[in-house]
């Protein structure tokens, strides 16, 4: 799957502020996310992010 930096992706299942948008701000063999609802940032491995994205939105810049 193709992502990169800025990318926003919406995510299978919400996070408990009730969003599923999030932004990609890191990649590499983790992938860094911010929150859209709320801000929150996460850091996973990238097979587990990849897995769980339900679709790629839009592209920032």
């Amino acid at each position: 799957m193709d992502i990169l930096v800025g990318d926003i992706v919406e995510l299978k299942k919400a996070h408990p502020c009730g969003s599923r948008r999030w932004v990609v701000t890191r990649i590499g063999m983790d992938i860094k996310l911010r929150c859209e609802g709320c801000g929150h940032e996460i850091i996973s491995e990238r097979h587990k992010i990849e897995k769980s994205i339900k679709a790629v939105l839009k592209r920032e810049g």
